[in-house]
């Protein structure tokens, strides 16, 4: 939700794919209840993060004539957060189930910047195939690791330091965490 809050504070056009997981997970973890119908959700969405009409369009996960699908339509940047260890074999074998890993893979085809924020661990030995073969196709696999040298303070921190690495890994401008040297 904080890379959310950060590219649309930035003015970025934003498309949300959201698995039944990844709903749980936030409302888990934040309390937040995504509502199932990608129009629902992307009212509430757009409302929950002040967002501008048409800013962000939330995709259901068999929306198969959305952009995110196609290569003639294909954004250039796409980051999965958080991706579990199952998106992440599906992504690295190239095997489309749902819309998340067909827009991950027409990423990949169409050599597009692809940003994978496993969260898992230990990783086990499949695990790390399946990164270092997307590693070697270009893909970015950043997992939730925040460092601590910034002394943070609250999870809030933590969080900040992954989204302020990914941002920067986008080549967005962000103040939420200082670069190396800059402050630190």
């Amino acid at each position: 939700m904080r890379l959310l809050e950060c590219l649309i504070s930035a003015n970025y056009q934003v498309y949300v794919l959201c698995s039944s997981a990844g709903r749980i997970v936030l409302d888990t973890e934040m309390g937040v209840k995504l509502p199932a119908s990608p129009d629902s959700a992307t009212q509430f969405l757009t409302e929950y993060l002040k967002a501008k009409p048409e800013q962000l369009t939330v995709f259901g996960k068999e929306q198969w004539f959305s952009p995110v699908a196609s290569g003639s339509a294909a954004p250039k940047q796409m980051v999965v957060c958080p991706c579990s260890t199952g998106t992440l074999a599906a992504i690295s074998q190239g095997m489309s189930d749902n819309l998340i890993e067909r827009a991950a893979d027409v990423v990949i085809k169409e050599r597009g910047q692809l940003i994978l924020m496993v969260r898992e661990t230990p990783f086990s030995t499949i695990h790390l195939q399946n990164m270092l073969s997307l590693s070697q196709q270009g893909v970015t696999v950043m997992p939730a690791s925040p460092g601590f040298y910034h002394n943070p303070e609250s999870i809030n921190d933590l969080v900040d330091f992954m989204v302020g690495r990914v941002l920067d890994h986008l080549g967005i401008d962000q103040k939420i965490m200082p670069r190396w040297g800059y402050g630190i």
